[in-house]
């Protein structure tokens, strides 16, 4: 029996695939006001079945030339590309998307330290992203929406003296193209079995920056579905596209779209961790804006 491979309700697509095949079929062409890439970063990792390496960066370049190509089709005149990979391939991207859109930003997200850390050489502590249009005087960017506290003036109460009227500084800003927001750890709330999850608060931000309520978000590579989830709780609509079965029983699940899937019934690694061992006494967590705290029961 032949399994199924497209999931849908309210506004949400969840399909198994590869994006450079099925982004065609599955997306009108000028139709998503933003976009979200999160590709394999060609670094070596493991994906269920697929191991994230090509034989050259040369290799692993053309192949995100061709799934770039198809988004920036997929994508509206006043839409938004965010794309990330590794800090190695990030110039071959930067260089060939300046050609066929405008690059507005170039953030880097970074965060803390955990495991084993390079003792010959400085290790990488953070992730580059691309913030790209299609049209740079028309495009989405709600800045009030994604303000955070200013230290000279909502912390530090500095008067700005240039101004006829000596006034305070402004008490909030737009972010800065340097993001810190903690790594998803194992036990948060919004953990799941996977080589490379974005934080909610990082997709919180883009989403809110880059799109409207009823907006059409796309990620073509969705991996734990953090985009999907996100949108669906900010009102916009989702097409996700992943290959790996397992990681398609992760967004079935997180966009409550089935309980069970290939006869497996679909429960979160924290709630599976809960069953076996109990409550434990400490519990990390995020907050919105992505500062790290415990919560202790």
């Amino acid at each position: 029996m032949q399994r199924e491979t497209k999931f849908t309700s309210d506004g949400v697509i969840v399909a198994q695939g590869d994006a450079v095949e099925i982004l065609d079929v599955l997306v009108e062409n000028s139709s998503v006001k933003l976009i979200f890439a999160d590709p394999p970063y060609n670094i070596g990792k493991s994906f269920g079945e697929f191991r994230d390496k090509w034989p050259s960066d040369t290799d692993y370049a053309e192949w995100c030339y061709k799934w770039l190509e198809i988004c920036l089709r997929k994508l509206s005149d006043d839409g938004s590309l965010y794309v990330m990979t590794s800090t190695q391939a990030m110039p071959y991207i930067d260089l060939w998307l300046r050609d066929r859109c405008s690059v507005q930003s170039r953030i880097v997200w970074h965060y803390d330290s955990s495991g084993v850390q390079a003792k010959r050489y400085f290790g990488s502590m953070y992730e580059p992203i691309l913030f790209c249009v299609k049209n740079p005087k028309r495009y989405t960017f709600n800045a009030e929406a994604i303000a955070v506290e200013a230290r000279t003036g909502a912390v530090r109460k500095l008067i700005d003296y240039r101004k006829p009227e000596p006034t305070l500084y402004n008490a909030s800003k737009v972010p800065g193209n340097v993001w810190y927001f903690p790594r998803v750890r194992y036990r948060m709330d919004e953990y799941e079995e996977h080589p490379s999850q974005k934080p909610e608060a990082l997709l919180d931000r883009i989403i809110r920056a880059s799109s409207n309520p009823g907006d059409l978000v796309l990620d073509p590579f969705a991996g734990t579905f953090t985009t999907g989830a996100v949108a669906k709780r900010l009102d916009r609509r989702f097409i996700g596209i992943e290959r790996e079965r397992e990681y398609i029983k992760i967004g079935v699940r997180r966009l409550q779209l089935r309980q069970e899937l290939d006869g497996e019934h679909l429960a979160s690694p924290k709630k599976s961790y809960t069953r076996k061992h109990g409550k434990g006494s400490h519990n990390e967590q995020t907050s919105a804006t992505g500062d790290l705290f415990e919560v202790t029961k």
